[in-house]
Order: C-alpha cells, then structure tokens, then sequence
C-alpha cells in the first residue's frame, strides 16, 4: 500500500502501514516500526517506561513525515513511546497506531442492542495497560461507511487531518484510540466522501458534549463522573401513571426567566429558581422544549444535532444531571421534548453525513420536510433506527428522565404530510402511511417500556391515526399517552368567540367527549398556541378587561375537570399578556397586578385540588369516570358533569361561559345531603365578582338531570365551579 495515502490524507487502512509491521529481511522476517508525523523533524522510539532507547527512526526519501525503523527478527513487538523534535520544540507521545486492538474493540459490541451505540460509538473514555501503567485515552470510533478516508482532528492535533486518519472497518466504522486524549477536548471528523471529495468537518453524531456557534465542536466527556443522588425516586414504587394526577408545566429553559443583563439562567440556577417555583404551583411534572443540541436558538431546539447531548447554552452534561437530580428529590418528574422527525442540514450536521445520504431519504419526496426545510430521518435504515431508539434510551438511562414526548409524530407517519399531490411518494400500496416509521416506533416504544417501564412516552399526535397510545401487541404504536390536540383546537376555538355567539358553537365543547376513550389523551395549551402570531391566551379572550381574565379563568377551570391529563405552558397561569418570545424572560413583573395574580391563584389552587380530589383524575381513561348531566343548554352557553373516581366520590363541575349571571340555576345530584364548592374562578381571591352563589346548599328530592336529587345555586357570570357532597370520602 502506498505511503502517498498518508500525505494524500485518503489513508483508509493506517493500521496495515503505521505501528509494529512485519519486515521481510530476505529469508527472514523482522520488525518495521512506522510512523507518520508531518510537523516533525526527527523521531526517537523508547520503551513504555521511557527508559531504554528502541532505536532513532529515519525518514522515509520522498515522504515528508514518514520516519522507520528496522528492528532484527530476535526483537518481540512491544509498547513503545516516541520522542519527537519538531523545530525547536520536543515532546513524547504514546503512538496511537500501536494499539489497533483497543480501537477494534468499540466495533467488536455494536451489536442490535440500540444502547451500545452511545456505550461504545463516540469519543469514550478509556484506560490503556502500558507494560506497568494505566494511560488514560480516547477511544473514537464513528459510522461513515461510505467514506473513503476519515481522520478525528481537534485540540490535540492543531486540527490537521494528516495526523489521525481513522481505520476502517469492514461493517463501516472507523476507529481509532488516542491516548493522554482526556475530557474536555475538543474534536470532529475530518470526512472525505466516496469520490475523495474533502466535507465540512463533521460534528461527532454520538457526541455527549459540543460547543455552541461558530466552531460546533463537539468535546470530550466522561459520564460517569456525576453522582446521584435521587434514589428515593428511582426506587420509588411504580404507579400507573394512567390513575394518577399529571398536570405538566412546559418550559423553554431559556426563556422562563432571565438575569438582569438578559442572559439565560444556567442549568444549576433553574434548579434553585424554577423548582421552588414548580413546588409552589402544585406541579406533578416539568417539561423541557428539546434540550439536545442545536445549532439555531430561533428554533426553540426543534432542530437538533446532538441528539445524545444536552445543549451547552445552558451549562455541561453534568450541570443538566444536576438540574433533573434536583427535581427528582422535589418529587417532580422531568419530561423531555424529543424530535426523531427531522434534523437541519447545517455542514457540521447529519446531513449527507459521509457524502451519501446517510441519515435521511435520498429521495426529497420523502428526505425533505418543506415546512422546517431539514432532513427527515430514512426510519428503513437499520442504523438509523438503531441510532434514534439510542437516543432515547441515552436519556433515561444517563439523565433519568421520566419521560419522551415525541415531537411532529403526524409528521413522520404520513408520507403526504403538508405535501401536494405529486410531491410524495407512496408506500408499497399506494398508500401514504409510512409503513417504515410505524415501524420505527412500535419498536421505540418496545424498548422504552420494556427498559423502564416507570418512563412515560407521549405522542404529539395531531390526526385521527388508530391506536396512538395502545400496546403494540393489540396493533398499536405503543405510547403511553398522546396529546389531544383535537380538544386543544375546538375549546379554544369556542372560548375565543364572543359570548353573544358562542351559542352556535357549542359543540366545539362537547364534541371532545365523543372520542375521548379512543387514546390515553393528555390536554394541551402548549407553546404552540402563544407562539407565530397568535398572541397569547389571554388576548384570544373576548371582551373587556375582567371578560378577558373571567374567560380565561372559566376555561382553565373547565380543562382540570375534564377527562385527561394536563400540560400548560409557562406564563400561561399568571395569564402573560403578549405573546411568548424565546429571547426574554416571561413577564414577571405582571404579578404585581391583582388580575394577574390572581389567575396565578386559581391556577395554584387548580393544581391541589385537581392533585387531592381523585374524581378529577383516577377514572381519566375510563366510562364510569364522567358523565353529562347537562351538554345541550346552548342557549345559556352553560355545561355541567360529574366526575367520579373508583369509590363513587363524586365532584360535580358546572361551566357559565357567558357573562350573564344564571340565577336558581338547578344541578342534579345523586345523593341528599348538604353541598359545598369547593372550586369558584369567580371568587375574589382570584380577581373575580364574588357573585353570591348561596350558602346553603341542600339537595331537594326531586328529580333533575336525570339524577334523584338536585340542588339550586346562582351561578356567577363567566365562571366554573366544583362542587361537591360534604363529608364526602
């Protein structure tokens, strides 16, 4: 093989010409030490300990930095340490390319396991036997097979490509062991394609760390450094999270509140600031807009490429442990925002990865998405599936994380997808689901569940595809909830009418009831719906100043009692005014209001009650857990149910979405006895009327709402109310 290839930097089998080489001596054999050292003027080779010369190495006529030296057949192959002068300076180094076996290793446990990927795949730290000492090192190892030459460049050789070029192996991986290489180093890949066509360097794919713009370096990093201290959670006992109480604060961590010169909190800050903050509004769960890496702030992290680190904005790998170990000794759990769907085409990204389209469809009918303009993921590829399901377990097993929703699930499982006619392909059938993403996730949720079953996963799921969030082994896609963004669209389409008209929308309340045991549904008003234009909640409200605040009090009230878990997002309970903007803080000062914190009450005391009264959530997914007493009184915009849990306690929940007071207003009960509320959004501890709904609630025996008692209150104008039997259980 010809030494060119190392000065050609397309080198793909450095092992068969550096390092320990047999040396045919005539009818003998003996030993050729070889090394490859561009910057350097002269090279000496010493045994492991430094302490006995080996011989001085002779550079090679005709290949600037080639340097050889011939040893006699008695001479055994052994660790050896270079002595190099380059110029007026000297150092020693281990040479890499004595230790193939090492780098062989990452390769030799890839194996159908997802999580060996990130265990074995990256930049892994590792400890060498070097006759009596242990060195510590870098083990590299990255996928491009169809490649013709990849070096690892970065801090620790100038980011010169001749220096490491990376061996080849036969299943398409390319190693390569650095020794005294230690965390915090920065690296990437230097990629020549098939062609020989040099890339933009290339960020690590399995990268634990990376620097932010304009180097996108991606660094070395140990994880096993951090200790834990969260075992009262990990080792709590497992609940169904089905039966439970789940109301879910979304957050961008970059904007929920910022310094005094606008700079973000770090991860560390969060943990104290954000989780008293948490605590106190009676939150079950945090979560995060995408934390892994991306390039652009403007996208929120919806366009990763580091989907196996925390972004670095924030703080290191361990700093965001820290954030997540705080939350779990609060007792919160900590939801991720996770995006499999695509990725962004920036150089030092996924994209055309090794010259091919290694990652993403080839096609652009299906490796293109028109509305982000990045790279869809091409879920047929075994790797790629393999390097996705990953991902995923990466997070729960390295960060703890509680759960997975899954971002732009439409979007991965139609092949038409916000696509024209002619602009998709379609599948084997002549149909458009994506039978290769179905697939995909079938097989991430398999392994989540099966891995850690406390973990939940949630699809942002916005049509009517069957069985999003039932087990695989009934034909479902197996998550264990997804977001009901049908109820999202009808409810706030209806609470952003005017009254006088909401009579002829009615069922944009109702409506949801009809499919609401179809899937394990959780309720958002997520950050998509302050975000693009839309203003935020409070400004879709109509009317005037205490209308505005009165409707949002309403609704918010009506969503904790309907079936479902919920999710919020920040700013949203202390009724922000503009819309949401990831470059600032939320608008705090607001809270020196009384509307304003006002609706921060309510939704305080939305939270314990929702988290104590276990009608308003054991029986979520199930018939006996709610039924209408009153659904069609469209006139008076007013509806009225119970919810019920496992023991028949009952909280009865009556909704006046009109700024009429309704007086003597009937509600049907099932049992006699006296009725308290205990829920009132029009109460003047949340910037309310306080309209008088009646002291003494005492059940009449007659029949109402089809139940053998009612009762009558006056109920306030624009408000919803919870009621229920004193004494109850």
């Amino acid at each position: 093989m010809s030494l060119a290839l190392l000065q050609q930097v397309n080198c793909a089998t450095p092992f068969l010409l550096l390092g320990w080489q047999p040396l045919e001596q005539g009818k003998a054999t003996g030993l050729l030490l070889r090394v490859y050292l561009p910057h350097a003027t002269a090279v000496t080779a010493l045994s492991a300990d430094g302490k006995k010369a080996l011989g001085e190495l002779t550079a090679v006529s005709g290949f600037d930095g080639v340097f050889e030296l011939k040893l006699s057949k008695k001479r055994k192959v052994e660790a050896y340490i270079l002595q190099v002068q380059a110029g007026n300076y000297q150092y020693q180094l281990f040479d890499p390319y004595q230790f193939k076996d090492e780098a062989y290793y990452a390769v030799h446990y890839v194996t159908s396991q997802p999580e060996n990927l990130y265990r074995q795949l990256g930049a892994q730290l590792i400890e060498l036997d070097i006759g009596t000492k242990k060195v510590p090192a870098t083990r590299f190892a990255v996928y491009a097979p169809n490649a013709s030459a990849v070096s690892v460049i970065g801090d620790m050789n100038s980011w010169d490509g001749r220096v490491h070029p990376m061996q080849r192996t036969e299943c398409g991986h390319w190693v390569l062991v650095l020794p005294e290489v230690a965390q915090g180093v920065r690296y990437k890949y230097e990629i020549k394609d098939r062609h020989g066509h040099l890339l933009p360097h290339k960020a690590d794919p399995m990268a634990f760390y990376a620097e932010q713009y304009p180097s996108h370096a991606s660094l070395v990093f140990d994880h096993q450094h951090y200790q834990w201290q969260d075992s009262d959670w990990c080792n709590r006992k497992a609940i169904n999270p089905l039966h439970s109480p789940i109301s879910i604060y979304e957050l961008q961590a970059g904007s929920w509140k910022r310094q005094n010169d606008n700079q973000p909190l770090s991860y560390r800050e969060l943990a104290e600031q954000l989780i008293p903050y948490v605590l106190d509004m009676g939150y079950t769960h945090i979560e995060l807009l995408p934390v892994m890496e991306h390039p652009f702030d403007g996208s929120w992290g919806y366009q990763p490429l580091g989907l196996f680190a925390p972004t670095s904005r924030f703080g290191n790998p361990d700093d965001f442990k820290y954030f997540v170990d705080k939350c779990h000794q609060a007792g919160i759990g900590v939801i991720l925002d996770w995006v499999p769907a695509h990725f962004p085409e920036d150089g030092h990204g996924l994209a055309r990865f090794d010259g091919s389209h290694l990652y993403e469809y080839e096609d652009p009918r299906r490796g293109w998405h028109p509305d982000w303009n990045s790279c869809i993921y091409d879920y047929g590829k075994g790797y790629v599936r393999q390097f996705l399901v990953a991902s995923a377990l990466f997070w729960l097993e390295h960060f703890h994380i509680d759960g997975l929703r899954v971002d732009a699930v439409a979007s991965m499982l139609y092949w038409d997808y916000s696509r024209k006619e002619g602009e998709w392909i379609p599948n084997i059938d002549g149909g458009n689901h994506n039978y290769e993403a179905i697939s995909f996730f079938r097989w991430f949720n398999t392994e989540v569940y099966s891995k850690y079953p406390k973990a939940m996963t949630i699809a942002e799921e916005s049509t009517s595809f069957p069985m999003v969030s039932r087990p695989v082994d009934m034909g479902g896609l197996g998550f264990g909830f997804k977001w009901n963004m049908g109820w999202m669209n009808d409810s706030l389409r209806y609470i952003s009418k005017d009254p006088a008209y909401r009579r002829y929308h009615h069922n944009d309340l109702t409506f949801s009831m009809v499919y609401a045991y179809n899937e394990n549904f959780i309720l958002p008003l997520s950050h998509d719906e302050v975000v693009h234009g839309k203003g935020s909640l409070l400004n879709k409200m109509p009317g005037d100043e205490w209308q505005q605040a009165a409707n949002l009090r309403a609704y918010y009230a009506f969503m904790f009692a309907h079936p479902g878990k919920k999710l919020n997002f920040m700013g949203n309970e202390f009724a922000q005014g503009r819309e949401w903007n990831h470059t600032q803080s939320l608008d705090w000062h607001l809270l020196g209001y009384d509307k304003h914190r006002g609706i921060q009450q309510l939704f305080r005391d939305l939270n314990q009650t929702y988290r104590r009264c276990a009608p308003l959530y054991e029986l979520d997914y199930q018939h006996d857990g709610f039924s209408w007493l009153d659904h069609q009184d469209a006139d008076n915009s007013t509806l009225s149910f119970l919810r019920r849990d496992s023991q028949g306690n009952t909280i009865y929940v009556v909704s006046n979405f009109t700024p009429v007071p309704r007086t003597d207003f009937l509600l049907g009960v099932e049992q006699p006895g006296d009725y308290e509320v205990i829920l009132n959004t029009d109460s003047e501890y949340y910037w309310g009327s306080n309209y008088e709904v009646g002291s003494a609630l005492h059940s009449i025996a007659m029949p109402y709402h089809g139940k053998a008692q009612h009762i009558c209150l006056q109920l306030p104008p624009m408000a919803t109310l919870y009621i229920r039997r004193k004494h109850q259980g």
